[in-house]
């Protein structure tokens, strides 16, 4: 059931820091909705029937630019798929020029992909269309934490007092950033863990626990969430090598024992098998990683929905979502 206190005013999804902890549920519950439609045989609802979404990915990706192509397509809306490869970027037009002609063929919903931080905050002051946010530099994903925050509530309920580790490269990560707002909204313990280059004490000013002892990080955790290297971000190495890195802070099947039987195992992707996490592990019953993709269609289709002025999906006449239409 909804809650009748839960609504959505926003025009943009820019990060999580700026969402409420209702805004946040809102999100999570229109997703347990719109996830219902991938379990059936025909996998779309008309409501953004006639709008026109721009997937503009300036850095490359797969799973989100996948996920939000699929998550449009399942709502009946009209797609473009923007490349720079393929772009008048080639030609030295500038991200405002590109949006604001995207804009005049009547784009209603642009989703952004860019290495700058900011990047999309930049385009929602001045488009008519909404913006979303696929990731901008080191500085937020609110659609991936959003997915993550969807899978632990769907195995371990209220996420208030539950204890969750982040594991790997917190420095660097957009996605560490925007999962730590959404599970400090929610009542979660952080606990922060990996290199000192990495994780460094000035993060618990974000209100998480960081330590350097793996054993103790991963003792009580309820979630161990873990985040790859980002080396395309780093200006120098961070530490000696991906072998030292594995051996010291690597998920394997030793220190697996350190983990509590009923925790979760997350990974955002793309996994580095053999370094962050070992394979065996990775394919266990104990992950969700796999969970992860397919919560991240249903939160990106509840975005989608939102953004353009849904409240909720039963806003919707009832056949759009009783029929398969």
């Amino acid at each position: 059931m909804f809650n009748p206190e839960m609504s959505w005013a926003k025009r943009h999804l820019l990060d999580i820091q700026s969402l409420t902890k209702s805004e946040i549920l809102t999100v999570l519950d229109t997703a347990s909705v719109f996830k219902q439609v991938g379990q059936r045989a025909i996998k779309k609802v008309p409501a953004l029937r006639g709008k026109t979404v721009v997937n503009l990915f300036v850095e490359p990706s797969t799973r989100t630019r996948v996920s939000f192509e699929l998550a449009a397509q399942r709502l009946t809306a009209d797609i473009v798929n923007f490349t720079t490869e393929a772009s008048s970027f080639k030609k030295g037009e500038t991200l405002k020029d590109t949006v604001r002609n995207l804009e005049a063929l009547t784009a209603d919903i642009i989703i952004i992909r860019h290495q700058s931080a900011g990047a999309a905050h930049f385009l929602s002051r001045f488009t008519k269309a909404s913006v979303i946010n696929a990731g901008d530099g080191a500085h937020s994903h609110p659609t991936q934490a959003l997915l993550d925050l969807y899978t632990m509530r769907e195995h371990k309920g209220d996420l208030k007092g539950k204890q969750v580790t982040i594991l790997g490269d917190i420095l660097f990560s957009r996605v560490a950033r925007s999962s730590i707002w959404g599970l400090r909204k929610l009542g979660a313990q952080i606990t922060l863990c990996g290199p000192p280059t990495l994780v460094p004490k000035s993060l618990e000013s974000m209100g998480c626990r960081v330590t350097y002892d793996m054993q103790e990080a991963l003792a009580q955790a309820d979630i161990v969430s873990l985040l790859r290297i980002q080396h395309e971000r780093q200006q120098q190495s961070m530490f000696p090598s991906l072998g030292e890195y594995s051996k010291f802070f690597g998920l394997n099947k030793e220190r697996l024992k350190w983990v509590r039987p009923d925790a979760l195992i997350m990974h955002p992707g793309p996994i580095n098998r053999g370094v962050e996490i070992d394979s065996d592990i990775a394919d266990s019953e104990r992950s969700v990683i796999l969970e992860q993709v397919t919560n991240g269609l249903a939160i990106r289709m509840a975005v989608l929905f939102l953004v353009n002025g849904g409240q909720h999906p039963q806003d919707l006449p009832a056949c759009d979502l009783s029929v398969e239409a």
